[in-house]
């Protein structure tokens, strides 16, 4: 009977599904910039489904919510680019490692916006 081949890490199946999820371009993110959203059932299945991108902890945690449970298509609808950038550098500690080195990696605009990156 063969050997069955080794299972890949843990840590690289996550990368690999978060990798797949990301847009072409930072510049797709089409989401809004102001008011009212409301997440959809199976990207915010526990806790809160509706935040305020006016205030920005609602923001961070709606942010947080959708780049760890959102699809590719929830990702360009629901983040908007330049809120994503702005808020890198704090988001960027609330994320899991896995999110954020794929989105680091993918979008290297993203690692300059840190602090200190650009020193």
């Amino acid at each position: 009977m063969p050997a069955a081949e080794p299972s890949p890490p843990a840590a690289q199946v996550l990368r690999q599904r978060y990798a797949r999820r990301l847009p072409d371009a930072l510049g797709r993110l089409a989401g809004p910039a102001h008011g009212s959203v409301q997440l959809p059932l199976h990207v915010a299945w526990s806790g809160l489904t509706r935040f305020d991108l006016d205030r920005p902890r609602s923001r961070m945690s709606m942010y947080r919510t959708v780049l760890a449970e959102g699809q590719h298509d929830d990702l360009i609808a629901l983040l908007n680019r330049d809120l994503l950038i702005d808020q890198w550098p704090v988001l960027r500690t609330l994320i899991s490692r896995a999110i954020r080195d794929v989105w680091e990696e993918a979008f290297p605009e993203l690692a300059s916006a840190r602090p200190g990156a650009a020193a």
